[in-house]
């Protein structure tokens, strides 16, 4: 350990320092000793592994007439779900450090690599600074021209594209989807403006981040979030989920994707003992951590859980009472179970984890209380997504791990706040269309098949060409787009297909709520520094947009757009403050309020004297308050479903679920590119109306025919977040992200490298049938043996690359197929594609 690493900041030890060595070096001393088949230890903070490090004796910028700030902002990281506060020192009017916020008991001073990154995107040279129009070029050319303009002709642009499909009738040919870089609240005026264009096609982040979990939850419990909260229960005055005595994680890398809040878990698991069972394909920072670490084949997850129910109910390890009390269903699951013969046994045909491990396991989550489950990306992004999330919130209602402090079902990224109310609007508006399949590529279907129809105009307020499966696909479609708006901080590669580029202002630019902490807790943040250039918050280019549309539309009266449109909502604490009015369980979370709090606060919160809901369905008065604020009807009820309790089985739901080709119960199917012959899933050419969707159509399809093997593509693949260092494709346009992280180090285990001919560090292509990319070999023994991890957000057009002298690589979604995604939640399977290895 270096000096550096022993660096104090004010005085004090520096958790920045430490979080980031948790984050990125610790796991190399853990994951050698797991791979070894030992157990790391920890030291009294929960990190691994012991260290000596002390604090410094001395602060040298203390009377520093150059480093001594001349006040301090409190702002907040956009970066995770850890929702950390950034404490910003500013002289002179520039940011001259960042640090965490001490007096909250999760963040707990700390913060990892990514905090300070944040001053990155707001003093980047490749900043965009002014509204653009194409003027020569090819869409999608490296060589394409745009010319700078003003804001008013930029959205007089727009506007008149928008007027002239509506009038002709095409209104529904007009699309959005938004991103989770967005300010809270965005997609709400979004989905106002497109409700008096008369389009259904706003989309959201949903299908390519986590939206089956929060389906699934509200289709079982009735309100589809985290269920438990990081730190004190204000009602209950105790820990929540540092009282866990069990921690299940799927598909969930938090020690790189939620760095700040899994050091808090490991400092409760620390004083508790609790257990941690790590299930991912390939070892992780996170499961450096585990006591174990289990490495099913990828996309089988589902087989796992369903032997673990079985396991549990035949051995009658079932909670009964609660049971008796709580679930609706229950019988039918058992006798399903039994039936369909998803045994440990054969779970250990289909995910090759042992039958003796599954069991172990599933006696060992029973039996724990209260046990918590964590899920992630892993388990939202595969096509069975939707069924996979159902099963883990029975799993947990039956063991009676739901609706208590230390427990629950926390699928991660399914926070609050989602849709924020306005007020009615006012004014008849037109009848609207239903809207096109829910999924995260079905715009570059519409575009070039026409089917359900074809859209002709799109914004973004992300990169489609990084984000969307069979990118060339993609590429072909916005190649034959009739207009597209894009919007970002940076020139990225969906910008070279725009016609219109507007910028946008970065965290620090801008007083909002923006970030959110998994468990629904949310920040003011306050602005920090100047826009740079003409740029503009999200609401505000949306507002400006709508009194354009007044301007032009000669069929409504001007107050149809700017009576919907107050100019006063540009002013981001009266946008807010219009939030807390109209929005059900919010009215205690005031900008006066969240901006004196050193901690987040959570929702539901429907006063001011209400502490916010830690745990959802905890049987306590904060609860029922809570649950009534939210809706009238939920007055008494525990769980907000229909029946006023959990919903495994009922008639209704099965109806529901059938037209689309699925059940209430759970059947067991997987990705056709998984290895072997497994059940899988057949699409239709039947368009029918999506139930978990209902405002959109979605493909009917067919589960149980037998996948094929795929012999010229031996391995299976998954993508997933490179390092701590990134967070989506906007930090490989920072200095820090290009700097630590800027090659993509393809894992692979060296017994399939060997039968390659690869060595460590050779340049290697992965080829799928859709296509290639190119990468450097990173032997790895945590991964299995038929499988690889290809890190994604990289981009052929991330200019800090040529700063830095790194590669420039294409984006990892080529070798994906988008015909495979969950036809209920639509999220795309990002976790599983046929591909082979090859030295270049």
């Amino acid at each position: 350990m270096t000096k550096s690493d022993k660096k104090g900041v004010r005085g004090e030890f520096s958790r920045r320092g430490f979080l980031k060595r948790a984050a990125i070096g610790a796991a190399a001393v853990s994951s050698e000793k797991l791979l070894k088949g030992e157990k790391a230890e920890a030291n009294s903070d929960g990190f691994y592994p012991k260290t000596n490090t002390s604090p410094a004796e001395f602060d040298f910028t203390q009377q520093s007439g150059a480093l001594q700030p001349d006040g301090i902002v409190d702002s907040a990281c956009q970066f995770c779900n850890s929702l950390c506060r950034l404490k910003v020192h500013v002289k002179d009017g520039r940011i001259i450090d960042v640090l965490g916020e001490p007096d909250d008991p999760v963040q707990a001073g700390g913060l990892c690599v990514k905090g300070p990154m944040m001053t990155q995107l707001a003093y980047n040279r490749f900043r965009l600074k002014s509204p653009m129009k194409r003027v020569a070029g090819e869409k999608g050319s490296p060589d394409a021209k745009f010319e700078k303009i003003s804001w008013d002709e930029a959205l007089t642009t727009i506007a008149t594209k928008f007027l002239a499909l509506r009038d002709a009738g095409e209104a529904r040919a007009i699309a959005n989807k938004t991103s989770g870089r967005l300010p809270r609240g965005t997609g709400s005026l979004v989905e106002r403006f497109f409700t008096l264009l008369g389009s259904p096609n706003n989309t959201d982040v949903g299908p390519v981040c986590n939206d089956a979990g929060g389906n699934a939850l509200a289709w079982t419990f009735g309100l589809g979030n985290f269920t438990n909260g990081y730190g004190l229960d204000g009602a209950t005055g105790k820990e929540d989920l540092g009282t866990a005595k069990y921690f299940l994680f799927l598909g969930t890398n938090q020690a790189e994707t939620q760095p700040v809040t899994f050091a808090y878990l490991l400092r409760g698991r620390a004083k508790t003992k609790a257990k941690l069972v790590v299930v991912d394909p390939r070892l992780t920072p996170t499961g450096a951590q585990a006591d174990e670490w289990i490495a099913p084949k990828p996309h089988t997850d589902q087989a796992l859980i369903l032997a673990m129910l079985h396991h549990i109910l035949a051995n009658n390890l079932h909670d009964a009472a609660f049971v008796k009390k709580w679930v609706l269903g229950f019988d039918e699951l058992k006798a399903h179970l039994l039936k369909s013969g998803y045994t440990a046994e054969w779970a250990e045909k289909v995910t090759e984890v042992p039958a003796s491990k599954i069991k172990q396991i599933a006696e060992e989550y029973a039996r724990a209380k209260p046990a918590a489950i964590f899920c992630n990306a892993g388990i939202s992004h595969q096509l069975n997504a939707f069924d996979i999330y159902r099963t883990l919130a029975f799993l947990a209602a039956v063991t009676g791990n739901i609706g208590v402090s230390g427990g629950g079902c926390n699928f991660m990224h399914n926070t609050w706040p989602g849709g924020l109310n306005l007020p009615p609007l006012q004014g008849k508006v037109p009848k609207i269309d239903i809207a096109l399949p829910v999924g995260p590529d079905y715009f570059a279907e519409s575009i070039l098949t026409e089917k359900p129809y074809r859209l002709k105009a799109i914004v973004t307020e992300g990169n489609p060409l990084l984000a969307s499966a069979n990118t060339n696909k993609v590429k072909a479609a916005f190649r034959q787009l009739d207009f597209y708006t894009y919007t970002g901080l940076f020139m990225e590669e969906a910008a070279y297909y725009a016609d219109i580029i507007l910028p946008v202002c970065s965290g620090f630019e801008m007083e909002t709520v923006y970030m959110r902490r998994d468990d629904r807790a949310i920040r003011w943040q306050k602005q920090v520094i100047p826009r740079l250039g003409e740029s503009k918050p999200d609401w505000e280019i949306w507002i400006d947009l709508a009194h354009v549309m007044a301007k032009l539309d000669k069929q409504n009266h001007p107050e149809y757009w700017t009576a919907n449109f107050p100019l006063e909502w540009k002013d981001y604490r009266q946008l807010w403050a219009t939030f807390v009015k109209h929005t059900p369980g919010m009215g205690g979370m005031t900008q006066e309020r969240m901006s004196k709090r050193a901690e987040p606060l959570r929702w539901p919160c429907p006063s001011l004297d209400h502490p916010g809901v830690s745990t959802l369905f905890l049987d306590h008065p904060s609860w029922y308050k809570a649950a009534e604020a939210l809706n009238p009807k939920n007055k008494g009820k525990r769980f907000l479903t229909p029946s006023g309790k959990i919903e495994i089985y009922t008639l209704a739901l099965q109806n529901k679920l059938a037209p689309a080709g699925h059940n209430a119960l759970p059947v067991f199917f997987t990705h056709p590119e998984v290895t072997g012959k497994h059940p899988t899933i057949e699409y239709t050419n039947e368009f029918v109306q999506n139930p978990v969707n209902p405002q959109a159509l979605t493909r009917k399809v067919k589960l149980g025919g037998i996948s094929s093997e795929h012999k010229d593509y031996p391995l299976m693949g998954t993508i997933g977040r490179p390092s701590v260092v990134h967070f989506a494709g906007v930090t490989q346009w920072t200095y820090t992200g290009k700097q630590m992280n800027g090659i993509r180090q393809i894992q692979i285990h060296p017994k399939a490298a060997a039968l390659a001919g690869i060595k460590n560090g050779d340049a290697i292509a992965v080829e799928s049938p859709r296509g290639a990319i190119t990468g450097t070999a990173l032997l790895w023994e945590g991964i299995r043996e038929d499988t690889i991890f290809v890190p994604n957000t990289f981009g052929p057009l991330q200019k800090m690359a040529e700063e830095l002298g790194t590669p420039y690589y294409e984006p990892a979604n080529i070798l994906l197929d988008d015909r495979f995604y969950d036809n209920l939640s639509g999220q795309q399977a990002y976790k599983c594609f046929a591909c082979r290895v090859k030295k270049v």
